[in-house]
């Protein structure tokens, strides 16, 4: 969820960027210590409760003045306001809770989506229209067991790897990326460096957004119009979607990105279909949740990825579509990358990829906050 402030609204976050700069260089800062009236959801750092907010958004299909006032736009503080359907919402998730813990255990069942599907209110009249249509193919968000004996993992991903073509060591990039809400398409700058580490910069009007994984550790730097604090470390299932896209950059590494491989059914998308891997983080001990990769069977090519958030409320997909694959020095780079998430969509696209090039590691440094602009 973003809010477009007015510059002289931002001095009102400078207590939070002043306040918390510390902290959030060292681990990442928790909801409560920068937000006013949280209630329901304490305990989680800012990111994840970020990715929580998505999930209501998503669910109910409203933005975020449906349960905010208006004047919140641009002060973070004004957040905290009363409002009716935030007063709603915390009822509907002391509901969705006390249903899961009677009914299941406690096993997250039921969830805002649930019920809701993307409409303000739940449907309680079949549609005809889609009882009689072709059910949409859900993406899996848990490992699937099962799937075709051919092609096999290593099939795919050696096909993968031989498409690709020549690793490359590092690279940088430069282009432009455009938001779904927005039609101005800001440059973009990347920096990155075999086997997994990326500094992914957005130049905005309002200052840089800057995502950085050092192979280890992850930050997220952004303007205080689109988050409530502007630098933070990434923590949990944000940390290793950072770990994940990193590594995606340098194909050559994928078959250690990833454990439990696996090779699920086919899918199709648009009138096309494609060969579908799964796995989970090499990091991750529990192996809660999969991430799944899309492959062109005929020219081997990864065309998708999805992986996922957790939040107390319900997961949050990620989908990175890679597109306009060209030679780099003898490697097939995607020049057009679409990231969509529960609230929002970018577009990014190169115009320029230099191969092979020096990357100094302070590009994979922690980022430095974005200043608060003066009113």
């Amino acid at each position: 969820m973003q809010a477009v402030a007015p510059s002289n609204r931002l001095f009102a976050l400078a207590f939070v960027v002043g306040a918390l700069a510390a902290h959030a260089q060292s681990r990442p800062v928790m909801v409560e210590d920068v937000l006013k009236d949280v209630r329901f959801l304490k305990g989680i750092s800012v990111n994840e409760f970020m990715d929580t907010m998505g999930f209501f958004s998503a669910s109910t299909g409203r933005s975020c003045n449906y349960c905010h006032v208006e004047e919140a736009g641009g002060n973070w503080a004004l957040y905290a306001s009363d409002h009716p359907n935030k007063t709603k919402a915390r009822a509907m998730i002391a509901m969705v809770n006390g249903i899961n813990k009677q009914y299941f255990g406690g096993r997250r069942v039921l969830t805002c989506y649930s019920c809701h599907r993307g409409g303000e209110r739940p449907l309680v009249t079949p549609s005809l229209t889609e009882l009689y249509s072709t059910p949409a193919i859900a993406e899996p968000d848990k490992l699937v067991t099962g799937g075709p004996e051919s092609p096999t993992v290593d099939q795919v991903l050696d096909k993968y790897i031989k498409a690709v073509g020549t690793p490359l060591p590092g690279f940088i990039a430069n282009g432009t990326q455009q938001g779904y809400a927005n039609a101005t398409k800001m440059p973009v700058e990347v920096f990155a460096k075999a086997p997994n580490q990326r500094s992914f910069i957005v130049h905005t009007p309002e200052g840089d957004s800057t995502n950085t994984f050092d192979g280890r550790n992850g930050w997220l730097a952004a303007p205080a119009t689109d988050r409530p604090i502007t630098l933070t470390a990434l923590a949990g299932d944000q940390l290793e979607g950072a770990r994940l896209d990193a590594a995606l950059a340098f194909p050559s590494q994928i078959k250690q990105t990833l454990k439990q491989w696996r090779v699920i059914f086919p899918a199709t998308i648009g009138d096309q279909d494609f060969t579908v891997l799964q796995g989970v983080m090499s990091t991750t001990t529990d192996g809660r949740l999969p991430v799944n990769l899309y492959f062109d069977p005929e020219t081997g090519l990864l065309t998708r990825s999805v992986r996922y958030a957790d939040s107390p409320i319900g997961l949050s997909p990620t989908q990175t579509d890679y597109a306009d694959y060209r030679d780099v020095a003898g490697a097939k780079v995607p020049f057009k990358i679409t990231v969509t998430w529960l609230d929002g969509r970018s577009v990014t696209q190169f115009t320029d990829v230099q191969a092979n090039a020096a990357v100094d590691a302070a590009r994979f440094a922690r980022p430095v906050a974005p200043a608060v602009a003066k009113p």
